[in-house]
């Protein structure tokens, strides 16, 4: 019996001291942007230093197991960094959905960043909301060199045998359609943000041929095309319209490019399986640092050796518009929580 009583006793001791479980902290709005060119703070900005230094997140919370720690404010709004490409954006979108320490149950989700632009269908320097994320990466190719002369393009579908060949494969991960009453709220919400033009950008487009090229910056909606390998080129951007249109069976319309949102679309739609994010609540934004092309009377080779991070013709400007407009749609949730942590704004 004494024997017994020591050993209730040892247990009793154990457990209170044991750390008690805390409870998961609530977010409100998670901001997902994918590169940084240098400290989070107080030196030229990458995407991220706008909402770190707008949006005061300054409390660090360590993500070992991504590729950027997480940063939130006392509002509830959460930063992070995916680091380039689909496979970074994937992990550390993972990682911080997976993370314990955090109760995504009625978070929004906001992708901000920039992307190169269409300019059929865009300008240098504006704000485009997503309804579609097309991923361009799972695909067969063909060298260019040895294209058929009857194809358009030496990308084919998976498990095709030809270009854009019907019946079109429903492959999951091929195109992740957004919540349309919620893009449409958000883009109702910005459509009217002056977003600054300048005489920089005015020489930029006015050296495209298509006429919305030449238009000042503004807010609009378009879908997006995710590829990990930066594509580049008339004939490329060509690619990306058809391939939009064929992935989404003729819905979305290809207006940006970018490299991450497929690897972030497809980690939280398997965190929404787990039943750790809501899917309905997730917006993308992508703004123009550069033409997807080159301008006339260049080839695209010349207009790629000019399209580097940082001396894209736009980078600055997209860089604000992305916190500019999406920030108008943080303050609006955080502002209305109690409206919306429970209902989506339509």
């Amino acid at each position: 019996m004494r024997a017994f009583l020591s050993a209730v006793a040892l247990s009793l001791l154990l457990a209170s001291a044991a750390p008690a479980q805390q409870t998961p902290i609530p977010v409100k709005v998670v901001v997902v942007t994918m590169f940084e060119v240098g400290a989070d703070t107080g030196d030229a900005p990458g995407e991220f230093q706008r909402w770190a230094e707008g949006e005061h997140l300054t409390e660090r919370f360590p993500l070992p197991n991504a590729y950027h720690d997480a940063l939130m404010n006392d509002d509830g709004v959460l930063g992070i960094v995916t680091g380039m490409g689909a496979i970074r954006a994937a992990g550390t979108v993972m990682a911080l959905g997976s993370d314990p320490r955090f109760d995504f149950s009625h978070t929004y989700w906001i992708v901000a960043g920039i992307a190169g632009g269409n300019p059929n269908l865009t300008s240098l320097g504006s704000a485009v909301w997503a309804s579609w994320v097309v991923d361009g990466d799972l695909a067969h190719e063909l060298d260019a060199r040895e294209i058929p002369s009857t194809w358009p393009t030496g990308y084919v579908p998976l498990r095709k045998s030809t270009p854009y060949e019907q019946p079109r494969t429903a492959d999951n991960g091929m195109a992740f359609h957004l919540d349309e009453p919620l893009v449409t709220w958000a883009y109702t919400l910005t459509k009217n943000v002056p977003l600054a033009d300048s005489e920089p950008l005015q020489k930029g487009r006015i050296r495209f041929s298509p006429e919305a090229a030449h238009k000042p910056p503004h807010v609009q909606r378009g879908d997006t095309v995710s590829s990990s390998t930066f594509f580049h080129g008339k004939l490329m951007s060509d690619w990306a319209a058809g391939w939009a249109k064929y992935q989404t069976d003729g819905a979305g319309t290809y207006v940006t490019t970018g490299m991450e949102d497929s690897g972030t679309l497809q980690s939280l739609t398997w965190l929404a399986k787990a039943g750790r994010v809501d899917l309905h609540r997730v917006l993308v934004l992508r703004t123009v640092s550069n033409y997807d092309q080159q301008r006339t009377g260049i080839t695209a080779a010349e207009s790629l050796a000019e399209t580097k991070i940082r001396t894209y013709s736009a980078f600055l400007p997209a860089v604000t518009a992305a916190y500019q407009v999406g920030d108008i749609v943080v303050r609006e949730l955080v502002r209305n929580w109690p409206q919306y942590r429970d209902t989506p704004p339509k």
